[in-house]
């Protein structure tokens, strides 16, 4: 018998509305008026919103391999209780790199019993693996990431122009688009240089070690070759908004460029980190606060059309809290579980509203993933996929009571506002605020066009 969620906030066809919607089989047959819904099996939330479940396409979830820094358990255990119903995981950090389908196969068989919310894979573009391509897409991998600089693991080498050169028309031709991390080596190697004798607990030692030209330079070079090989091409964790003139030109002139930017760039500022909070560390670096306030214009502009987690972990040894040296400490942020509530808490108080931040961090990263046949919006035949939250209710963030393995977060102590209460995985609450989790019923969802892993 179909299930009717209803409520008089459903963020549906771009607006905000009254609906109910009508659940079978684990997909959405109908979204229809508020109190049109079958009479049978019908829950009511009241004023509460219903979003589709986000799309977190960027995380770190390093298993196998580095499962000491994080897991298929914990972040997935995390990214439920967040509203997150299906992340996508980076293909570094884990042993082996996602650069072959052997590689991918490897992390498909850690999944085993362990998800509390779907999982898709990217690939990797290294030196020396082109050949690898075809059959990462016929894996499920709608994209492949490559790094512009070292990216700080040795399984992972990072690229130069050359090797993009090579892997730019097989990359098209499979339909595949080309996730950059971008920061070229040699602004980096000049800004380390000339920070090489100033203070390493200085959090401004260490934004200057990462300056906004590395990032142009690199980006200006991949619009390039996205430009000669007409290849679709994904800007990730955007920092430098001086980048986002370029950007915007490149989609004017109806190139495939797209860029996300992250919750802690949208969050935090330079001015306001402490000296030796290390847990604030992330490359590209969190810059001043007019910087933040740009990439926040880029997505009023639509020039960035997503909003991800990065979230990328590691153990708290690295994070060098006792020395606070940001020179020395791994660069990553954990924040998967307050996506929701980090977001909406900066963007209502800019004027942005429910439908934006659904947008950004569902339907359009969904797209980019090659999942919005099933994922990101809500509309019939979609997964019924959902997050139940209060948007104007608070929560205090308590980095100890945290899902994911480790608790060092920058969010630890802030006051955020929206509170989720429910997060559904295909028709069945998969965690309630009430009962906890009722999974691990999470599954590998491969992008629509590919064959199934086997």
């Amino acid at each position: 018998m179909p299930t009717v969620l209803r409520s008089r906030r459903v963020v549906v066809d771009g607006q905000v509305r009254a609906a109910d919607i009508v659940l079978a089989d684990a997909h959405i047959v109908a979204v229809v008026d508020y109190g049109h819904g079958a009479d049978h099996d019908i829950t009511d939330f009241g004023d509460w919103v219903i979003s589709p479940g986000i799309v977190d396409s960027h995380v770190h979830i390093n298993e196998p391999g580095r499962t000491e820094w994080e897991g298929f358990r914990s972040a997935t255990q995390a990214a439920v209780v967040g509203g997150i119903t299906t992340v996508v995981d980076m293909p570094l950090n884990c042993i082996p790199a996602t650069t072959t389908r052997a590689a991918a196969q490897t992390k498909l068989e850690a999944l085993d019993r362990q998800l509390y919310v779907d999982a898709a894979f990217w690939g990797g573009v290294i030196p020396g693996n082109s050949g690898d391509l075809a059959g990462l897409r016929e894996f499920g991998c709608k994209g492949a990431k490559c790094f512009t600089c070292p990216s700080g693991v040795d399984e992972f080498p990072h690229v130069v122009q050359r090797d993009l050169e090579l892997a730019a028309p097989i990359l098209r031709d499979l339909g595949m688009t080309l996730l950059v991390h971008a920061e070229a080596p040699r602004p980096l190697e000049l800004a380390e240089k000339a920070v090489a004798s100033a203070d390493p607990r200085l959090y401004a030692t260490y934004l200057r070690s990462r300056p906004e030209q590395a990032e142009n330079d690199a980006i200006a070079m991949v619009i390039d070759v996205a430009r000669r090989h007409h290849l679709a091409v994904h800007i990730v964790h955007l920092s430098s908004a001086s980048a986002l003139p370029m950007i915007a030109a490149a989609q004017r002139q109806g190139l495939a460029v797209t860029a996300e930017t992250c919750l802690h760039y949208l969050t935090f500022c330079a001015e306001d980190i402490p000296d030796g909070a290390t847990c604030y560390k992330c490359a590209p670096p969190i810059r001043e606060r007019a910087n933040r306030e740009a990439l926040w214009q880029g997505l009023r502009d639509g020039v960035l059309t997503m909003v991800v987690s990065d979230h990328s972990p590691c153990t708290p040894q690295l994070k060098r809290s006792e020395t606070g040296d940001f020179m020395g400490a791994w660069g990553g942020i954990a924040g998967l579980q307050l996506g929701l509530s980090a977001l909406w808490t900066a963007a209502s108080a800019r004027g942005f509203g429910l439908v934006d931040v659904a947008r950004w961090n569902s339907e359009n990263t969904a797209k980019l993933a090659g999942l919005d046949h099933a994922k990101g919006t809500i509309a019939p035949q979609m997964d019924a996929d959902f997050v139940i939250w209060d948007p104007g209710a608070d929560i205090h963030v308590i980095g100890s009571e945290l899902y994911h393995r480790h608790k060092l977060t920058p969010y630890d102590g802030l006051r955020l506002r929206g509170k989720v209460h429910q997060t559904w995985l295909r028709g069945t609450p998969a965690w309630t605020r009430e009962a906890g989790f009722l999974g691990p019923s999470g599954r590998f969802v491969p992008s629509r066009t590919a064959c199934s892993a086997r």
